[in-house]
Parts: structure tokens; sequence; C-alpha cells
């Protein structure tokens, strides 16, 4: 059994919101950890996700190429620290694959997921080391974006056969 530590969220470096969502916990996580999936949902119109790769263990790598609409591709590539099946995923770009640090770093993500009646429970939590990076992560519309990308992973998933 994995252990979960959650961290105290500091209000001056860490941002988060809760949904409930109305598609069951498996869904949630099949559309988080496979790379077909996740490029489908993940980043807000008129933004895209191109790739996605995907080593679902501690250690192994979580990267995304997106592209906004005038912009040139952007590669961002990090390592999971915690995965707990259909619970719990916390992934970092303080780290590339194998534990190695990045040189530079923007947050660690926190997705957890709870079984509720109608659906599932998503919080999602985005830990920055310093409150200018939360301060830049919230202008840039971290719940509107994050929000808008959850909405897009709903309608994905229920597009499902």
């Amino acid at each position: 059994m994995a252990s979960e530590i959650t961290p105290q969220l500091d209000p001056a470096r860490d941002l988060q919101f809760t949904r409930i969502v109305p598609v069951p916990p498996r869904l949630v996580w099949m559309a988080w950890t496979r790379p077909e999936h996740l490029v489908k949902w993940f980043t807000p119109a008129p933004w895209r996700t191109l790739e996605a790769e995907i080593d679902l263990r501690p250690g192994g790598i979580f990267r995304t190429v997106m592209q906004g609409p005038e912009g040139p591709p952007m590669d961002n590539a990090g390592c999971y620290l915690e995965v707990v099946d259909q619970r719990r995923l916390v992934f970092t770009d303080a780290l590339q694959p194998g534990w190695r640090p990045a040189p530079t770093s923007f947050f660690t993500g926190i997705i957890a997921l709870e079984a509720v009646e109608g659906g599932t429970r998503y919080t999602a939590s985005a830990l920055h080391k310093d409150a200018a990076d939360c301060e830049r992560h919230a202008a840039m519309g971290f719940e509107q974006g994050w929000g808008t990308a959850l909405d897009q992973l709903v309608a994905h998933v229920q597009s499902l056969p």
C-alpha cells in the first residue's frame, strides 16, 4: 500500500480547486493516465496538446507538448512522485524522469479523486516554490484554465463508447 503524503497548503504559495464531476473515478483516472486520452482534453481550447508521454510510476516521465493559437510548441517534462490507482497523482517539473533535478521548476501538481454519489470529487492542487510563481500561475488563469480542461476531460470520457 502506497503512503499518501498530503502537504499543508500555504495560501501564499499554493492554488487549489475542488469540483464534483458526473463521471466515475476510473474514467477520470483513465483520462489522466493514458496519452491517447490526455491529448484530447489537457489544455483549454484554443490551446492544444500535441503530444503526451506517460510512464505511470514514481520517477516515471510525465511529459506534454502544448501549443497556443499563436505560439510555438512548448515541451513540458517532469516526473511522477506518487501514483495511487484511481485516487491520486502527484507530479512535478522540479524533477526530470529518474529523479534528476530540473534546471528550472514551476510547480508540483496533485490530482485527488474520491468516489461520491453521482461521480467524482476532483481536487486539483498546484504547489509553488514561492508567492511570485503562485501569483503568476493565478494570473495565467489557474482555476479557469484547469476548470475548462476538466470540463473537456468530462466531455471526452462521456463521448467514449
